[in-house]
């Protein structure tokens, strides 16, 4: 990552890494096509009910694992081996705790959370069966993500695949005989996720243990470093509110998708499992610029800095365009891989056509973000998401929706809300830039 060519890294290591992301959510899809095929519609709506939360929840984890990431990165263009290992065992155990908490309080607010979205009492039960148990699984779920983090910070990619896709195989297998065989429904799903992710974290660890190099873990030196751990929140909360902020817009979203009754809520949780294909790629660009530009930030290397940027800007756009013009083209074909219903098919193209259309902008908006996050500054475009994405669909949905409550108007906000962030964050990213170049002419550039 510190030297030579940049384009062809950077694809090696964003292709696995994208890969990886469509995988977790071909096995996310995957939960929504068993049931919807084998359980009924409504056992669909439930299931998609609960997407904005488990996103809300896991984001903020992400986000911090984003943060070891840079943290572990950073140490490695410093070449400094005991910072990487203090933060190795740090992120290990802080994941596992962090995800027994999230847990606990889940399970204490699953159910009021779910009334305050308004899921319909056709499929309340179901919907809260499905999130308890899934809840029981987030102390894997944010094991794996912060253990994939720390293999990132080392350019590799592959490793994390490889176990997702053992996981994803143990998941699409326990998924049909859960829902098939033992008739379980959206209960049937959640479990098999859980112990999915048991499996992907647990061949991860073990990994860990086996590494040759700076990212090697000893489970009996598993403790939280209070430096490392103020790195990493330092960084990495910041980005986890990012995403919750999306999350949380979302889930505003969400509770005036539920109003518009099952049918439209079963479209668009079959449509947000074909669209969010378009964000697995992008956001894998912007996470190679994360890690490429934070081990050579870390090295004191400003031009090569700024070449990543452009590169991986520039490979992002193209792949997402690519990506969403095969979904627009075959965004039928695939809605009723999820319900036969055509009505379904219907509403969800709708909501495809809507969203996958303006992908770009949201393209732009990763890369900017991600290279923000590889120099250590994560809050500035934290609280720029937080006011563009939030602050507009909150507006949107309270104020705007309601004069016409139909399934076009409540999607109308996506792509506004991307356009004001988007123009918000490259102001920003001029004015950040120019402060970074100033501190390397004056040679006051330290890293983190």
């Amino acid at each position: 990552m510190l030297e030579g060519s940049l384009a062809d890294k950077i694809l090696l290591f964003a292709i696995p890494l994208a890969i990886t992301g469509i995988l977790q959510q071909l096995f996310n899809a995957a939960d929504v096509a068993v049931v919807g095929q084998f359980a009924g519609k409504d056992a669909m709506a439930a299931v998609g009910s609960n997407s904005p939360i488990i996103g809300l929840l896991v984001n903020l984890f992400v986000g911090i694992g984003l943060g070891a990431n840079v943290v572990a990165s950073n140490y490695t263009g410093q070449k400094n081996r005991r910072g990487i290992s203090h933060c190795v065992h740090t992120a290990v155990l802080f994941a596992v705790l962090g995800g027994i908490g999230v847990t606990i309080l889940g399970e204490i607010f699953a159910a009021p959370l779910l009334r305050i979205m308004g899921v319909p009492d056709n499929v309340f039960d179901m919907s809260l069966a499905y999130l308890r148990i899934y809840l029981l699984g987030m102390p894997v779920i944010f094991l794996y993500n912060f253990e994939s983090a720390l293999f990132r910070s080392q350019g590799d990619t592959n490793t994390p695949l490889v176990c997702l896709v053992i996981s994803g195989c143990v998941n699409v297998a326990l998924n049909l005989f859960f829902v098939i065989v033992l008739d379980m429904a959206a209960g049937g799903v959640a479990l098999a996720t859980v112990i999915a992710n048991l499996v992907s974290s647990g061949l991860l660890f073990f990994m860990l243990t086996r590494r040759k190099d700076h990212i090697r873990m000893y489970p009996n030196m598993l403790k939280i470093h209070s430096r490392e751990l103020r790195l990493m929140m330092r960084i990495g909360v910041p980005a986890g509110i990012q995403g919750m902020v999306f999350s949380l817009s979302n889930l505003v979203i969400q509770s005036s998708i539920n109003s518009l009754g099952s049918d439209v809520m079963a479209a668009s949780a079959a449509a947000f499992n074909i669209e969010i294909f378009c964000f697995f790629i992008l956001n894998a660009f912007g996470q190679s610029a994360t890690t490429f530009i934070g081990q050579n930030y870390g090295a004191g290397n400003l031009p090569r800095c700024r070449r990543i940027f452009k590169v991986t800007l520039g490979l992002d756009m193209i792949a997402t365009a690519l990506i969403s013009v095969l979904i627009l083209l075959f965004a039928i074909p695939l809605l009723r891989i999820f319900n036969g219903d055509p009505a379904i098919a219907e509403i969800g193209l709708i909501r495809i056509r809507m969203i996958v259309t303006f992908q770009l902008i949201n393209a732009s908006m990763e890369c900017i973000s991600g290279a923000m996050r590889g120099y250590g500054f994560s809050l500035p475009p934290a609280l720029i998401t937080l006011i563009g994405v939030c602050g507009t669909r909150i507006f949107w949905v309270f104020m705007i929706f309601p004069k016409d409550p139909t399934f076009v108007r409540l999607l109308a906000v996506y792509p506004i809300s991307w356009v004001v962030t988007a123009v918000s964050l490259i102001v920003c990213y001029l004015i950040f830039i120019r402060r970074i170049k100033k501190k390397a002419e004056a040679g006051e550039l330290t890293g983190i």
